[in-house]
C-alpha cells in the first residue's frame, strides 16, 4: 500500500471516528451532562474503537477499522515497518524459507499463455510427466490461458498444502492432456546461476538471502574452484535481501579473522557488532561484487563490509539504501508487522540507510536517480561530503544513503533503436524464443553443453528468422540502418533466451548474455 492509499484510510478513518464521537457527545446533550472519560495515549485507540462497536449507528467491521489503524500507526514511522495480514506474511515467509509447497515447475508467460520452461528434478510435475514447452490451459476448472490471467494469481492456484491434489491441463503438440498431480514439498534455489567465465573467473548470482543461501552459494563456490576458479564475479544485482544471518555468514566465509562485518545500533537496541571469527573457506579468492539500485538491505550489508574492508572490488551503480533492522512480530490469527528496531552500519560506521523524512522522495527514489542523470553519469551520483569514513586501507568512503560501488557502469541506452523498442514492447523476443522451441523440441531439450548449444545456435540463422517472426507476428519491421544498430544488442539476448530451454538452464541464459552485459564486461576486465 503505498503512502497516498495509506493517508487515504487513515481520513476515512479518522473521519468515522470523529462522527463517531460527535454523534455520542449529541446524544449525551440530550440525556444528560457531557461525559469526559480519562484516557491515556496508549489506550485512547482502544477507547475510540470500543465506543464505535457499542455505540455507532450501523454495523461495522471492527478488525477492518483495527487493521487500518495499524497501518496508519506504523505509517507514521518508517517505510518499512509494515503491517501484513496473514496472505502477505504468508507468501512473504513462503519466499525466504527455501521450500514451498507446490507442483515443481518454472514457467513463463510470454504471450498471455503460461510455458513451463523447467520441470523440477524429482518434483510432482516431473513424476507425472510434465514436459518443458507444455502450455497450462486450466488449473482446476478455471481457465488460465489466452484471458489475461495474472501471473501471480497463476501461481497462487498452482501452490497448496503437500498431499492435496490440483487438475493441470496442458496443451502439448496440439493436443489438450489433463494431469492430476499430487503437490509436494518444493526446494526453492536463490543461486541462480553459477558456471565458468573463463579458465580462472567464476561467476554466481544470487537472487535474494533466504534460509539455504550459506549452503547454496558455499558449494557453487567451492564447485567452481575445483574446475580452477582464482576470481569469482559475485552478482548481487537486483536482489533486494533477506535474512541477516545468511549475509553474515557469506561475509565470514570470505573476510579474515577479527574483520568487522556490520554492526547495528537503535534507541531501546544495544549496539550489537558482527566480527569474522578466521574460518571462512573462500579467503584467498578473488572478489569481484555486482551490485546495482536495486541491490537492497542484506546485499549492501555484504557490498558494505567487503568494500569497507578493502576484500573486493565493488562494480556497477549505488545501491538501494536500506539499512533498517526490522523484527517479526508474529499475531495468532496468521497476520504480524515488521517493526524496524535498530539501523545497520558498515565496519567504517556509515549508515547504510538513506533519508526518508519525505515519503514521497523515499518512494520515488528511483525515478529521481534517473531524472537527475545518476544511472548515466558518476559525476551525478548523489554523496554526503559531510559523511566521510575510511575503509581498513584508508580509501574515502561516504555515507548518506546506500553503497557507492569503486566502479561505476552507466545504463546502456545508445543501442535502444526503434524497432528494440518495439520488440521489447511485445515481448517479442521471448515468444521468438519460445516458437524456436517448438519447433526444435527434441533436440533443443537434450542439448546439456555449451559446445553443443553454442552450435546448435549458429545453424539457426537467428537474425533472418527473428525479423520474419517480429513482422509476421507483431507487425515490427526493421527501418534501413535499424537492424544493423541494434543486431549486436539483440541478437545475444535471442540466443540466450532460447538457450535457456536447454538442460543448461538459467546457466546458458547468462552465459549467453555476457557480450551485452556491460557491467560483466567491466568486472571481467578489472583486475
Amino acid at each position: 500500500m503505498d503512502q497516498k492509499q495509506i493517508s487515504s484510510v487513515w481520513v476515512a478513518l479518522m473521519g468515522v471516528l470523529i462522527g463517531v464521537l460527535l454523534a455520542i457527545t449529541w446524544q449525551s446533550a440530550l440525556r444528560s451532562p457531557t461525559r469526559k472519560i480519562r484516557v491515556g495515549a496508549s489506550s485512547k485507540i482502544d477507547l475510540v474503537l470500543d465506543q464505535i462497536q457499542k455505540r455507532y449507528v450501523d454495523t461495522v467491521d471492527t478488525g477492518k477499522l483495527t487493521e487500518a489503524a495499524i497501518v496508519a500507526a506504523l505509517a507514521e514511522l518508517d517505510p518499512h515497518s509494515v503491517y501484513m495480514p496473514p496472505v502477505l506474511l504468508e507468501e512473504s515467509e513462503t519466499e525466504l524459507a527455501g521450500n514451498f509447497d507446490g507442483i515443481g515447475i518454472q514457467f513463463n508467460v510470454p504471450n498471455d499463455t503460461a510455458i513451463v520452461l523447467e520441470v523440477i528434478p524429482g518434483g510432482p510435475s516431473e513424476k507425472i510427466g510434465l514436459l518443458p514447452g507444455d502450455r497450462i490451459l486450466r488449473v482446476d476448472d478455471k481457465t488460465i490461458a489466452g484471458v489475461q490471467f495474472p501471473q501471480d494469481s497463476m501461481v497462487r492456484r498452482m501452490k497448496g498444502p503437500a498431499g492435496t491434489k490440483v487438475l493441470i491441463t496442458v496443451r502439448r503438440d496440439g493436443e489438450d492432456i489433463p494431469f492430476e498431480i499430487t503437490r509436494g514439498k518444493i526446494p526453492v534455489h536463490c543461486v541462480d546461476a553459477a558456471f565458468m567465465v573463463n579458465d580462472t573467473t567464476g561467476y554466481i548470482r544470487l537472487s535474494k538471502f533466504t534460509r539455504t543461501t550459506f549452503n547454496e552459494v558455499s558449494h557453487a563456490t567451492a564447485a567452481l574452484i575445483d574446475e580452477g576458479m582464482k576470481r569469482l564475479i559475485f552478482d548481487l544485482r537486483d536482489n533486494t535481501g533477506g535474512y541477516f544471518d545468511q549475509s553474515l555468514l557469506l561475509c565470514n566465509q570470505f573476510l579474515p579473522k577479527d574483520a568487522s562485518i556490520v554492526y547495528m545500533e537503535g534507541l531501546h537496541q544495544k549496539r550489537e557488532e558482527y566480527k569474522a571469527d578466521g574460518n571462512g573457506m573462500f579467503q584467498q579468492v578473488n572478489l569481484v561484487v555486482l551490485i546495482n539500485e536495486n541491490s537492497a538491505s542484506s546485499s549492501e550489508i555484504f557490498a558494505g563490509a567487503i568494500q569497507d574492508n578493502d576484500r573486493g572490488l565493488l562494480v556497477g551503480r549505488r545501491s538501494f539504501g536500506k539499512g533498517l533492522v526490522q523484527e517479526p512480530i508474529n499475531f495468532s490469527d496468521g497476520s504480524g508487522i515488521r517493526l524496524t528496531i535498530a539501523r545497520y552500519y558498515t565496519p567504517s560506521g556509515r549508515c547504510i540507510q538513506k533519508p526518508y523524512d519525505n515519503s514521497d522522495e523515499y518512494a520515488y527514489d528511483i525515478y529521481h536517480r534517473y531524472t537527475a542523470g545518476e544511472m548515466i553519469s558518476a559525476d551525478s551520483i548523489r554523496v554526503d561530503s559531510t559523511q566521510i569514513y575510511k575503509t581498513v586501507g584508508g580509501w574515502t568512503v561516504y555515507g548518506g544513503g546506500g553503497i557507492t560501488p569503486d566502479r561505476f557502469v552507466p545504463i546502456d541506452t545508445t543501442r535502444a533503436t526503434r524497432f528494440y523498442i518495439a520488440c521489447n514492447r511485445k515481448a517479442t523476443q521471448m515468444r521468438f524464443a519460445s516458437d524456436i522451441f517448438d519447433h526444435n523440441k527434441a533436440s533443443l531439450s537434450a542439448i546439456d553443453n555449451y559446445k553443443d548449444l553454442e552450435a546448435f545456435l549458429d545453424r539457426l540463422d537467428i537474425p533472418t528468422q527473428f525479423q520474419r517472426f517480429a513482422a509476421r507476428k507483431d507487425g515490427i519491421k526493421a527501418q534501413p540502418g535499424e537492424w544493423a544498430a541494434t543486431k549486436d544488442y539483440l541478437l545475444p539476448q535471442l540466443r540466450a533466451l532460447i538457450g535457456r530451454y536447454s538442460k543448461l538452464g538459467d546457466n546458458a541464459f547468462y552465459k549467453l548474455y555476457l557480450p551485452v552485459d556491460t557491467t560483466m564486461q567491466v568486472a571481467i576486465a578489472t583486475n
